[in-house]
C-alpha cells in the first residue's frame, strides 16, 4: 500500500477490524519509510449493479455518491461519520440482496429515505428536500406533517414500517 504522505510503497499493519456490517476491513498502517499512519478499507470485488434513473440512463452504482449525499443532509446534525457509512452499506446490502443486476433510483432513494428518518429526521427532510426536488415551503410542511402522522401511529402501536415516497400521495404531487 503506497503511503499517501511520501509514496513509499512499504508499510505495516497496527491494528485489523470487520467495519460495515463485517463486508469490509479496516486497517491501521504505519509507513516503514516516513512513519506516517493512516487508515485503508479493504472490501471484496463484488458484481457491478446498475442504477437505472428516472428517465432511462442507467450509470455504475456509486456507494461514495449515496455517502456524499447522506453527509450533506446530515451537516451539523448529531450524527456520526460511522453512522453514515453503516447507513449506506445496509443499503448497499439490501440492494445486493435483491440479486438484480439493475435496480432503479426511485427504490434506492426511498431505502435511504426511511434509513435516515430512523436515525435523524432533520436529515432526512433536508435529503427528501432535495430528492423529491422541493420547489416549494409548502412541501416541507407536507412532509413534516407526514412525519407526525408516523410518531403518532407508532406512538399508538400501529408499528407497520411505512415507506414513504411509495404512497398515493406521491401522484399528487
Amino acid at each position: 500500500m503506497r503511503c499517501p504522505s511520501c509514496g513509499h510503497l512499504e508499510s505495516s499493519v497496527l491494528d485489523s477490524r470487520p467495519v460495515q456490517g463485517q463486508r469490509a476491513i479496516r486497517r491501521r498502517r504505519e509507513c516503514a519509510a516516513c512513519g506516517h499512519r493512516f487508515t485503508t478499507y479493504e472490501r471484496a470485488a463484488e458484481s457491478s449493479l446498475i442504477v437505472v434513473k428516472k428517465r432511462g440512463l442507467r450509470e455504475a452504482f456509486d456507494l461514495q455518491k449515496m455517502v456524499r449525499g447522506l453527509m450533506r443532509a446530515c451537516e451539523r446534525r448529531p450524527v456520526t461519520s460511522s453512522q453514515i457509512h453503516e447507513l449506506a452499506a445496509e443499503v448497499e446490502q439490501e440492494l445486493r440482496g435483491l440479486g438484480r443486476d439493475e435496480v432503479p433510483s426511485r427504490l434506492i432513494g426511498n431505502l435511504v429515505m426511511n434509513k435516515l428518518r430512523a436515525l435523524d429526521e432533520v436529515a432526512y427532510v433536508r435529503f427528501a428536500s432535495v430528492y423529491r426536488q422541493f420547489t416549494e415551503v409548502e412541501e416541507f410542511g407536507r412532509e413534516v406533517e407526514r412525519l407526525r402522522q408516523t410518531r403518532e401511529r407508532q406512538a399508538q402501536g400501529s408499528h407497520q414500517p411505512t415507506l414513504f415516497g411509495l404512497g398515493e400521495d406521491e401522484d399528487n404531487r
